[in-house]
């Protein structure tokens, strides 16, 4: 059941999710104006409203952000389009996995490509690495980066100092990297 709040002088329709996989609270923006709040199971929903209140800016932001597309045709990937660019990410992935390997020397479980809406890449604790199609829109060094960030959680299972130097290591400038595809989000819809 949609909901609304008051932020920034501006009146935003919002839903609220629960999860049993979440850990944390997250908000998500579609392109549509959509606004949702993932809440972990057990959380009240008082601490949502908190929390939208807190990340106020960024909300408006990518509202605004998807204000562009408004009107505009936006052509959806689809299963054709997958199918069509799996195996040309699976063959890249593979290369560039066996290309930076050898400063790190892991071993990995299985690659897989997949059309997924909000994750560029994972990695599971069995360590397999999973990668979104989409990588084959992307410019060379963001797909490099996120190629290096998914190996790499096979050294370090998560996001401490020591994870952000492996990175280092293959992709030194990830942080540029990272904030440009922050700033941008999933656009290959």
């Amino acid at each position: 059941m949609p909901k609304q709040i008051e932020l920034q002088n501006q009146s935003i329709s919002y839903t609220v999710r629960n999860s049993r996989r979440a850990k944390h609270l997250r908000l998500a923006v579609y392109r549509d104006g959509g606004l949702v709040v993932i809440m972990p199971n057990g959380f009240r929903e008082a601490l949502a409203e908190r929390f939208m209140r807190q990340k106020a800016g960024w909300i408006v932001n990518k509202l605004e952000f998807f204000k562009q597309f408004k009107g505009r045709t936006i052509i959806k990937s689809s299963r054709r389009d997958y199918l069509k660019y799996k195996g040309q990410v699976l063959r890249l992935v593979n290369e560039r996995l066996n290309y930076f390997n050898w400063l790190y020397n892991f071993s990995w479980q299985r690659i897989s490509v997949r059309n997924q809406k909000t994750r560029w890449g994972s990695c599971s604790q069995k360590g397999n690495l999973n990668f979104n199609y989409k990588l084959v829109f992307l410019p060379a060094e963001a797909a490099d980066y996120i190629i290096v960030h998914e190996l790499c959680h096979l050294g370090e299972f998560n996001h401490s100092k020591k994870f952000w130097q492996l990175v280092a290591r293959a992709a030194p400038d990830y942080l540029d990297i990272r904030r440009e595809l922050k700033a941008k989000g999933l656009i290959y819809y």
